[in-house]
């Protein structure tokens, strides 16, 4: 496609639009939202959400759903942690871990739904 077939001939803007549109960017957490996204592009983690979108698990059972060993699964796990969007508990011997919220699976999962409506291979 060539280059002036996708930028505009004529420099205008719509000043309303557009103030409306840097009102509400001003408002929004940009920073925070692309760490998230950092700690959402590891499909091994990935897996852990939808795992954990199912209710609290153990440490083992997400390990054996995901198909990772238990040291690895801890380490993805802990990062998760750090970034507040999984939090655990202890009970006895044992460590479980849940969605700090639950509205972050189901964005996944809806993305999820997205990539695959794509088309063949999600592309």
């Amino acid at each position: 496609m060539p280059r002036n077939e996708t930028v505009c001939r004529e420099i205008c803007f719509n000043e309303e639009l557009v103030s409306s549109v840097r009102k509400k960017i001003t408002r929004e957490d940009f920073a925070g939202l692309a760490e998230i996204y950092k700690l959402l592009a590891n499909p091994m983690r990935l897996k852990i959400i939808f795992a954990l979108g199912k209710g609290e698990l153990c440490v083992c059972d997400i390990a054996n759903a995901i198909g990772l060993s238990i040291p690895a699964t801890s380490q993805q796990l802990k990062l998760l942690r750090m970034g507040n969007i999984v939090r655990f508990r202890t009970n006895g011997k044992m460590a479980y871990y849940s969605l700090v919220s639950p509205n972050l699976y189901d964005a996944i999962r809806n993305d999820t739904q997205f990539i695959t409506g794509r088309g063949p291979g999600g592309k």
